[in-house]
């Protein structure tokens, strides 16, 4: 299926490039029939940029971009000159780079140029996010003259986030982690990476709103309500990865020790000494199996009349 899909693309393509040629030069060939300095950009770029160049633009044809019919795209006004500027110095010579590369040191050139039409709502808040602030420029993310972008497919958008953000890539690698090697989710599906109201450009205002539009069950209210729980899931959760079942930051009874230690139960910490075999075996009800969770289960919160305890 993945050869049939190959030879249908490069077929598409080699038709794509024999049609782009007859319609901009027709049946002759540039050279035959000469193109003046007035012809709109994309036939002077094409003589130069095909699919065996440094730099191929043909696939941009089998993009959004490259619709034609469509006026709103660059390739229905100049085409290359829309975005690149006229660049009449590197037509002339090809040494010498295009008025606007989008790979200038100060990304901000490239990202007006991406702006003068990409400025919807997904864009609210680029100014003073993240990623503006440390000048990340839209190429960086986007492949704009690709058939498919990787960065919006939900199968390849984590490599390319991925390649900066190596903590991350570090975290999903660990046993308990949210499926994205999978591709059943993506890092746009938590984090909006042009900027949002919140802390790590999460996609909802608050931590728990981002994790609760996937984990419904955790939402609430409750007649019960645990307090980490309604207040933040990273209190409790490390969201990219963990060693620890259920992504936890620490393996229970440690983790819920951090903050019980004087009520209820003995306020002296758990440890090893009480696992079964060893000397002191009175413990191994809260070290073994869910430990905490054996008995208070519903640790996120509970409509249970008696679940003051989360016990059910």
């Amino acid at each position: 299926m993945r050869t049939f899909r190959k030879q249908t693309r490069g077929a598409l393509l080699t038709g794509l490039i024999l049609l782009l040629g007859t319609w901009m030069v027709g049946p002759a060939s540039a050279a035959e029939t000469g193109v003046g300095a007035d012809d709109p950009g994309y036939k002077k770029c094409v003589r130069c940029h095909d699919e065996e160049s440094e730099h191929p633009v043909l696939s941009i044809l089998m993009t959004k971009h490259g619709v034609v019919a469509d006026s709103r795209t660059p390739m229905a006004n100049d085409a290359c000159t829309t975005c690149h500027g006229p660049s009449q110095a590197h037509m002339d010579d090809d040494a010498l780079p295009p008025d606007v590369t989008f790979e200038e040191k100060d990304a901000s050139i490239g990202i007006a140029q991406c702006q003068s039409c990409h400025n919807g709502k997904q864009l609210m808040h680029w100014q003073g996010s993240k990623h503006q602030m440390e000048n990340v420029a839209c190429v960086g993310c986007h492949s704009a003259h690709v058939a498919q972008d990787p960065v919006l497919d939900k199968t390849t958008e984590p490599d390319v986030c991925l390649t900066c953000h190596q903590d991350q890539r570090a975290s999903l690698t660990k046993p308990f982690r949210h499926p994205l090697r999978e591709g059943e989710m993506s890092c746009s599906g938590c984090h909006n990476p042009h900027g949002s109201t919140s802390k790590g450009n999460l996609v909802r205002n608050t931590v728990n709103e981002t994790c609760n539009t996937c984990h419904a069950d955790k939402r609430g209210p409750f007649l019960w309500e645990h307090q980490p729980a309604s207040e933040d899931c990273t209190i409790c959760h490390s969201p990219h990865g963990s060693v620890h079942m259920g992504m936890l930051k620490q393996r229970g009874p440690w983790l819920c020790q951090t903050c019980h230690m004087a009520n209820q139960h003995p306020s002296s910490a758990y440890s090893g000494t009480g696992l079964p075999g060893a000397t002191r075996p009175s413990g191994a009800q809260q070290m073994l199996g869910r430990n905490c969770m054996n008995c208070h289960g519903e640790v996120h919160g509970t409509n249970h009349p008696s679940g003051a305890r989360f016990t059910r």
